[in-house]
C-alpha cells in the first residue's frame, strides 16, 4: 500500500485497458448534464467552450472526451471525485481487509465533496498514441415491446495512457481511504463501460507538499 502524510499528494494513473469517453456527443444533452451540476448558476463556460464538436450525425449518437483549448484530450476533476465516490460505495459491501478503512468514512458523499479536492480542474491525458480510435458495442435493454437494441460509440483512448493530478486533504488520515479507492481502480476502472473492464488503471504517488 502506498503511503502519504501530505496535505497534497501527487498521484499518476496509468490505464493498464483503454479508457472510453463519457461525454455525449450531442451539444444539448451535454449542456444539460453540466447545468445540473451548476444549479442556479447558469452554465459552466469553461466546460461548455471545452465540448466536442460533432462532425457527423453518427458522432452526435457517441460519447467523447473534451478537450482542452489546445485539443489534447482531458478528464475534469469532477470525474475523479465520482469515482472515489463510487468506489467507496462498492467498498462498503466487501469484507474482511478489503475496504476496511472506507467502512470507517460515515457520509462519504459529503466528506469527498467537503474534505477532498482534486486538481487540476482540467486534467491533461497523455495519450499513448498518436490517435484516438472507437469502441461500439450493443445495448441490450427490455422493455415492455419486448428487447431492444441500440448501437453505443465511445471514443477511446489506448492502454498507457497517462493522467497526473493533485489530491489534497483537509484531513490526511484520508489517504487511508484514497489508496483505497486508487487500488480498487486496477479492478473497477474509470470512464464508460466499467463493467466490461475498460478504464483499468495502475496509479503511483509522484509528489507531495505539505
Amino acid at each position: 500500500m502506498a503511503q502519504s502524510n501530505s496535505n497534497r499528494t501527487r498521484i499518476k494513473l496509468v490505464f493498464t485497458e483503454p479508457l472510453l469517453g463519457t461525454l455525449s456527443g450531442q451539444p444539448d444533452i451535454a449542456k444539460e448534464y453540466i447545468l445540473t451540476k451548476y444549479p442556479g448558476e447558469g452554465l459552466a463556460t469553461d466546460e461548455v467552450e471545452a465540448l466536442p464538436n460533432p462532425e457527423e450525425s453518427l458522432g452526435q449518437a457517441s460519447t467523447k472526451f473534451a478537450r482542452n483549448k489546445d485539443g489534447q484530450p482531458i478528464l475534469w476533476d469532477y470525474q475523479i471525485k465520482g469515482f472515489f465516490k463510487d468506489a467507496c460505495a462498492m467498498l462498503k459491501r466487501a469484507a474482511g481487509d478489503v475496504g476496511q478503512h472506507s467502512r470507517l468514512l460515515k457520509a462519504h458523499k459529503k466528506v469527498i465533496d467537503g474534505c477532498i479536492f482534486v486538481y487540476p480542474r482540467q486534467i491533461p491525458i497523455q495519450v499513448n498514441l498518436a490517435d484516438l480510435t472507437w469502441t461500439e458495442r450493443p445495448l441490450r435493454a427490455q422493455t415492455a415491446q419486448g428487447e431492444r437494441i441500440a448501437l453505443a460509440r465511445s471514443e477511446t483512448i489506448p492502454a498507457g495512457s497517462s493522467i497526473e493530478f493533485e489530491v489534497a486533504l483537509l484531513d490526511p488520515k484520508l489517504f487511508e481511504q484514497v489508496n483505497e479507492w486508487l487500488e480498487y481502480g486496477a479492478m473497477r476502472g474509470l470512464g464508460q463501460w466499467r463493467n466490461g473492464s475498460y478504464g483499468r488503471f495502475a496509479w503511483e504517488i509522484v509528489g507531495e507538499n505539505g
